[in-house]
């Protein structure tokens, strides 16, 4: 029998008489551009609003020099198409921002998802409209829209966090965020500059500007743990080779922790001798990567004892680096290596042995404020021509709320959050029906390889709605129970390791009000799929359909007919079973 199409025959019309559609999608990078693919490959009538001028995301945001992924380039694509993998073609073992838009360009056009997406259109408000059963979106021009099913994939970093210095309006020379840098470049040549930040976007930029500027300034508050790159282009055999075996390989990210081939250690740190833990942090280090020291012990993020062995290796690595004692002991981190986001460098603690760069330290002398001619510290003031504020993102919850979401009955994200992020399985929110996430809090997300995170995201959404349509099904929510047991459980994770003891972005530090709660799923992305394998397979347990009851468990809601089973991903493992696991080292790609 023929496959019923999934177009939105069942929709709501508009108050204009068209037929509403069964998806709107919001944002048009990796997750917005996969969930189109899908949705549109099982027939339903999608659209994606994209408040850029492109696709690309993250991606086509942040174009400051230096941006590059800090994943190996071959496990940061796609992997649901053999033409896809088959006819793209890395350069470089990391990936620079120029070749991952162009990628993403290469997918919107491959599959010619451009001409469901609009362009130069911002989100303003979603809200549920309980008696239509539609998502009625409005845009920052005033246009609305209507929906069966409203998706957000706008990403874990992508709501610049404006720097927090009085004068910057007052400032005569030009100044840059990071995250919106303009797309036509900016030449530093001869110039004085001032950085402030040495986060991850820091670290990749600040080599190339000392590369140009006459005096580069860098404000630092407080020093980051940086692994080598051993960046190197990647030649036809290297990549012919990866692609024979991409299977596999796939599925070790799929089913490891951080969402790379990368096998998981097996011994713990003080189970070594002084000699044999010294080598393997060294052969990590040779290895490079964001992993190269945090995948070496099975207690790494659990043991402080631990932690404060990869801790002094890496410092030794800065201290052979960098030849002046003293900015080595400045640029020296003191937190447990891994707890705030690790980054990859290529030349960085280097660039501070250079006579035209300067390091300032601001946790002793802090910024009061920036003149008209540049930052003023309690005991300094700075003569600059530009500034780049490299001051980082509203993590994980920010693009989300910058949305006025309204559920069922006027419900407000805003307040629901008003507290802490609540989701379940970061994918749904008790009381906003028919809304899913893709990547949002309390999954693994910002821990993990982000490309392997969404695609298994939008693959559980997809066999979510196909699921509804082959049972008649036009609404589903997740119950307050699931809500309340899975933020449990995602903090039961977290509590025993050492990821909430540090001032992080991953726990809303770095902005001033927000919730202090740690917010990504640290059971890494093997058992969170097969958390979420199991709900589907338990008949979406967890979740509500039409008429509000569970359909795991009660005669009285239809159940699949013989022979019908919906689309499952792979495995089944219980959250009981999970939580006793043991929570080892990882770091992975945050979308950028």
């Amino acid at each position: 029998m023929a496959q019923r199409s999934m177009a939105a025959n069942r929709s709501a019309p508009s108050k204009n008489g068209e037929p509403a559609l069964d998806a709107v999608i919001v944002g048009a990078g990796f997750s917005g551009l996969y969930m189109l693919h899908r949705l549109r490959s099982m027939g339903m009538r999608a659209q994606v609003l994209e408040r850029g001028a492109d696709v690309g995301g993250t991606w086509y945001w942040n174009r400051y020099p230096g941006a590059r992924c800090d994943l190996e380039s071959v496990d940061y694509q796609f992997s649901f198409s053999e033409e896809l993998l088959a006819e793209w073609r890395w350069t470089e073992r990391y990936a620079s921002q120029p070749e991952i838009l162009a990628y993403l360009n290469f997918v919107a056009d491959r599959l010619d998802l451009r001409r469901d997406i609009r362009f130069g259109t911002e989100v303003r408000s979603a809200s549920f409209d309980d008696g239509s059963g539609l998502w009625r979106l409005t845009t920052r021009s005033g246009t609305r829209l209507m929906a069966r099913f409203c998706i957000l994939a706008v990403g874990c970093l992508s709501e610049p966090k404006a720097p927090e210095i009085p004068g910057i309006d007052l400032f005569a020379g030009e100044w840059y965020h990071t995250a919106r840098w303009p797309h036509e470049g900016v030449d530093f040549t001869g110039k004085r500059v001032g950085v402030i930040g040495t986060g991850s976007t820091a670290v990749q930029l600040i080599p190339k500007v000392a590369a140009q500027a006459s005096r580069l300034y860098v404000f630092q508050r407080t020093p980051n743990y940086a692994m080598p790159a051993h960046n190197r282009p990647l030649s036809e055999e290297e990549l012919a080779e990866v692609l024979a075996g991409y299977g596999r390989r796939r599925r070790l990210c799929e089913e490891s922790e951080a969402g790379v081939p990368i096998a998981p250690p097996t011994k713990a740190t003080f189970e070594v001798s002084e000699e044999e833990r010294e080598a393997m942090y060294e052969a990590g280090w040779q290895r490079g990567g964001i992993n190269a020291l945090s995948n070496a012990f099975t207690d790494l993020f659990t043991d402080e004892r631990a932690n404060a062995t990869a801790q002094e290796f890496a410092r030794r690595k800065i201290r052979q680096i960098v030849k002046d004692p003293r900015l080595a002991e400045l640029l020296s981190p003191t937190h447990h290596i891994g707890t705030k986001r690790t980054c990859v460098e290529i030349g960085y603690f280097a660039t501070y042995n250079r006579p035209n760069v300067e390091l300032v330290d601001v946790s002793t002398s802090p910024i009061r404020e920036i003149t008209p001619r540049g930052p003023k510290t309690a005991a300094i003031d700075y003569d600059v021509d530009a500034l780049i504020f490299a001051t980082g993102f509203d993590a994980m919850t920010g693009a989300l709320l910058a949305i006025d979401v309204q559920g069922s009955h006027g419900a407000a994200l805003r307040e629901h959050w008003r507290a802490e992020p609540r989701t379940y399985l970061g994918l749904m929110v008790a009381g906003f029906p028919n809304l899913f996430i893709v990547t949002g809090p309390q999954s693994p997300s910002v821990l993990s390889n982000m490309v392997v995170s969404i695609e298994q995201h939008v693959d559980w959404i997809a066999d979510c709605l196909r699921f509804m349509h082959e049972l008649d099904f036009s609404r589903v929510e997740a119950t307050q129970e699931a809500e309340d047991a899975w933020v449990c459980h995602v903090n039961e994770l977290a509590q025993p390791t050492l990821y909430p003891k540090a001032r992080s972005w991953y726990v809303g530090a770095n902005v001033p009000g927000k919730p202090r709660v740690f917010m990504p799923y640290v059971g890494g992305c093997g058992r969170y799929r097969k958390e979420c394998e199991e709900v589907a397979a338990d008949g979406h347990r967890g979740l509500v359909f039409d008429s509000k009851v569970m359909l795991s468990g009660d005669a009285r809601t239809p159940r699949p007919s013989r022979g019908h089973k919906p689309q499952l991903l792979r495995g089944a493992t219980t959250p009981a079973r999970i939580s006793g696991q043991r929570i080892a080292g990882r770091q992975g790609s945050a979308g950028r």
